[in-house]
């Protein structure tokens, strides 16, 4: 059952963006990709996220996706775009920018480029959240070398300046600890390969990248889990997360494109400095996503 209250609850999927063989943007692919996303039940869409790549992409490309997105999603309460910036200026200005566009709430990683202490991550926080829009933090010690502990998320969620946090350190022993230090801030599993673990410890939703390929399947896991239907849902987590394993890679954006491909759905290449798969890793997607496809997971 769907228990979703807020917007960024449920399943959202960081989106996959795709491209052109010249790498400009396919507009009209993307919005008919976040179309489908929603029909196949997904809650919404994270535009402008690591897996969409926004690292490579311009500011009015950044700008015209959130608003491809929210016109595809048909509500643009289901839209989470990323605001991810080096200057807390910057990450603002994005927040503005997606209310002006009519989103429900953003994501936002620390400062990027920069290993920021404590007072320096609450100051970013506090800037972007100053656009009035709800602020999802995103802990990803891995890309910004800033770890979003659990003390500092509850000091971050008692500074008023976030609602949640999308938790990839893939350690699930923090949901537990973030639990008793900031009971009222809401975890969403950020990382594929633990989604069940979180879930399970009190996740309220799912930032996901495998639904870009299999978003029926995905989305059933998660409904199944959140249930703790777990008669439906390990088998379905086992079947899966050969697959959702590769989301917790730095080729996670191949990984998933290429299975977007496989199935039917235009991922495309990827903007350098990404290169494609070759050789064992994508022999690996390829069979692994070839057997969830004749197994009737979509």
């Amino acid at each position: 059952m769907n228990q979703r209250t807020k917007p960024w609850h449920g399943v959202l999927v960081a989106t996959a963006l795709p491209l052109r063989d010249d790498l400009s943007v396919d507009y009209d692919a993307y919005a008919a990709h976040v179309a489908r996303l929603v029909a196949e039940g997904c809650d919404g869409v994270v535009p402008n996220g690591s897996l969409g790549e926004y690292q490579t992409l311009s500011d009015e490309e950044r700008t015209r996706l959130v608003r491809v997105a929210v016109e595809a999603a048909g509500d643009g309460a289901r839209v989470m775009p990323g605001i991810a910036a080096y200057g807390s200026t910057e990450a603002r200005r994005w927040a503005e920018r997606a209310a002006e566009a009519g989103c429900g709430s953003v994501l936002l990683l620390p400062p990027t480029a920069y290993r920021a202490d404590p007072a320096a991550v609450r100051a970013h926080y506090a800037e972007a959240a100053r656009a009035g829009l709800p602020v999802v933090a995103y802990n990803n010690p891995f890309d910004t070398r800033v770890d979003l502990t659990p003390r500092l998320l509850a000091q971050l969620h008692a500074d008023g300046h976030v609602v949640a946090v999308k938790e990839f350190s893939g350690d699930v022993r923090r949901a537990y600890e973030i639990a008793e230090l900031a009971p009222d801030l809401d975890l969403l599993a950020g990382a594929d390969d633990v989604l069940l673990e979180l879930v399970l410890a009190g996740a309220v939703g799912w930032i996901a990248g495998y639904p870009n390929a299999l978003p029926a399947a995905c989305t059933a896991l998660y409904r199944a889990a959140a249930a703790r239907d777990l008669d439906t849902a390990l088998p379905l987590y086992r079947a899966l997360h050969p697959l959702l394993r590769w989301d917790s890679r730095p080729e996670f954006v191949q990984a998933i494109k290429l299975s977007m491909d496989l199935a039917g759905h235009r991922g495309g290449p990827c903007r350098p400095p990404r290169t494609p798969l070759t050789g064992a890793h994508a022999a690996t997607v390829r069979a692994a996503t070839e057997k969830a496809l004749a197994e009737g997971l979509s």
